[in-house]
């Protein structure tokens, strides 16, 4: 893909209903601090993939994220890492399904589940025939309607609000703190906060094979940096058209804060602003969701289901089970966004997981020479059961930031034991 292409799809990855909804929402209630996670996070793992990862990647000339575990750890790993990389991405598309199955519910009266299993049925069509260039292509039609939708509403609502200054200034004390307070917990909270996109996303599919789409490794890193900058500037809209509606329709904020932004749309703007906020909102959902869908079952039908039938499968096969594959992972995720609706927390969990089980693998691995499969299958053990323990016992301290060291520390651990172990044989 050339830099326009490849940029657009980087920016729409996260832009979808987590940052139009979810973070807008958690913006009304807590201010700038609350949304570190997303959009800060966000563009936060951007920068440093493409500081730090894109490059060394680019030039292994990879499939899937799950390939250079096997490349660099061996099938035994590949298989073990395949299966912490596909499973956290139910969480997220069902998020998306949710955010669709609300606008559709805002618009047309149609009960939210069926919005979801109807959203979701056109998003897996397309996926399902056209694979990632058909998301790639979609992402850059649909990048440019939402930066246009959500332009053209910031303008009329801040007009009728009496301006930008009136709006960013009638706010309640403490809405623009980015900063945690010079203790240390809210300093650990803080430092998670920022860790739950910005270092969780780093082991995902969905970034890995954007930036891997990349007509050459100089368009893969720039495309990082330029998306990086286009999603920190578009994300802040739906922060200051939130504003716009708690100045200017405080009642709409005192429900739902999720959706206090479509309902207020629908309830005091003309039908060509109706039609462009719903439009690019769509735009931003679908394309963030398909990309979601294609992710997972790339990696479980070419790390795990090819390796466990020896290759045996030609490349027409492989398709057809990759496209199988989407589907199951679609299902999944609409029965998932049926029984649960709060958008920004099911895309956090689904963050989480790939940091505390394959961050240390896949950046030790691509920086330190002294990595093998003893410490990364150590490492992936050790995190995940770390952040199961400290889940269970709710000790009020994040999970993910002693889940994260664990997993480096058994990373550093198992290899150099292993290496030990091998010299002493």
């Amino acid at each position: 893909m050339p830099l326009a292409l490849s940029s657009a799809a980087l920016f729409a990855i996260w832009f979808g209903s987590e940052t139009v909804f979810g973070a807008s929402s958690e913006f009304l209630k807590g201010g700038l601090y609350s949304v570190i996670e997303d959009p800060f996070g966000g563009a936060l793992c951007l920068i440093l993939f493409g500081l730090f990862f894109a490059r060394k990647l680019y030039s292994m000339k990879l499939l899937t994220l799950g390939d250079f575990f096997e490349q660099r750890f061996g099938k035994r790993t590949e298989l073990i890492a395949s299966f912490f990389l596909a499973p956290p991405y139910i969480g997220y598309i069902a998020a998306q399904l949710v955010a669709m199955g609300l606008i559709l519910n805002i618009i047309t009266g149609l009960p939210t589940w069926q919005g979801v299993i109807l959203a979701a049925s056109v998003v897996t069509f397309y996926t399902f025939i056209g694979g990632m260039w058909a998301i790639s292509v979609t992402d850059f039609f649909q990048s440019i309607i939402i930066v246009l939708g959500l332009v053209t509403l910031a303008v009329i609502l801040s007009q009728k609000a009496g301006g930008v200054i009136s709006v960013i200034s009638d706010v309640p004390k403490g809405t623009y703190r980015f900063l945690p307070k010079p203790e240390f917990k809210e300093i650990v909270l803080y430092l998670s906060a920022w860790s739950v996109l910005g270092l969780g996303s780093l082991p995902s599919q969905d970034v890995f094979q954007r930036v891997m789409s990349s007509g050459s490794i100089k368009v893969a890193v720039r495309s990082c940096f330029i998306a990086a900058a286009l999603y920190l500037t578009v994300a802040m809209l739906p922060l200051f058209i939130s504003l716009c509606v708690k100045h200017l329709y405080p009642d709409f904020a005192q429900g739902d804060p999720q959706l206090a932004l479509p309902q207020m749309v629908l309830s005091h703007t003309g039908i060509f602003v109706q039609v462009l906020f719903f439009g690019s909102l769509l735009s931003a959902i679908m394309s963030t969701t398909s990309s979601a869908i294609l992710a997972p079952a790339a990696i479980l039908s070419e790390n795990f289901i090819r390796p466990l039938a020896n290759d045996r499968f030609n490349d027409k096969q492989l398709l057809l089970i990759t496209r199988l594959c989407v589907l199951g992972f679609a299902t999944f995720a609409t029965v998932m966004a049926c029984l649960r609706s709060n958008i920004y927390h099911l895309v956090g969990e689904s963050s989480i997981l790939s940091l505390v089980s394959l961050f240390a693998p896949l950046t030790l691995g691509l920086h330190w020479k002294r990595a093998n499969s003893t410490g990364a299958l150590l490492s992936m053990v050790c995190g995940i059961l770390t952040w199961l323990f400290f889940q269970y016992y709710e000790t009020g301290w994040p999970s993910l930031l002693p889940a994260t060291i664990v997993s480096f520390v058994a990373m550093i651990f198992g290899s150099l034991w292993a290496k030990e172990k091998n010299s002493h044989g």
